[in-house]
């Protein structure tokens, strides 16, 4: 069993990983891709925006964590906003954006006052 696969040849150049053509012969890029094209979205958007507190795997501290927002939104600025609202810091991953601490109920009024439906998700 071969647990190599060619991705050069010095007869045809780059190989293709799936279909072993060489790029300029490649099968696979001419047929329409499968996979969905918001993959980089963990949280499905139905309109709604939820806010939930979590602790898993951040060493047992606790952060707020706001996703469902739609990806026209400018992210950068309403976690920017929400950080000065709860006087705390943040960051944007994935198309969520993350609060340090417990500022679930400051965070509903912000996203509340800027436009958008509302839910308080987990416990």
């Amino acid at each position: 069993m071969k647990n190599s696969r060619l991705v050069y040849s010095t007869e045809t150049g780059r190989i293709c990983g799936q279909c072993g053509q060489s790029t300029s012969q490649c099968r696979c890029k001419k047929q329409p891709s499968l996979k969905p094209s918001n993959q980089s979205i963990p949280f499905p958007t139905d309109g709604t925006v939820r806010i939930r507190r979590e602790t898993a795997g951040r060493g047992g501290k606790i952060v707020t964590v706001v996703y469902g927002l739609p990806v026209s939104a400018d992210l950068n600025h309403i976690a920017r906003l929400l950080k000065q609202r709860c006087g705390s810091g943040g960051s944007v991953k994935d198309a969520t954006i993350i609060i340090q601490g417990d500022h679930r109920e400051a965070v509903q009024t912000e996203v509340i006052k800027i436009g958008f439906k509302v839910k308080l998700a987990g416990g």
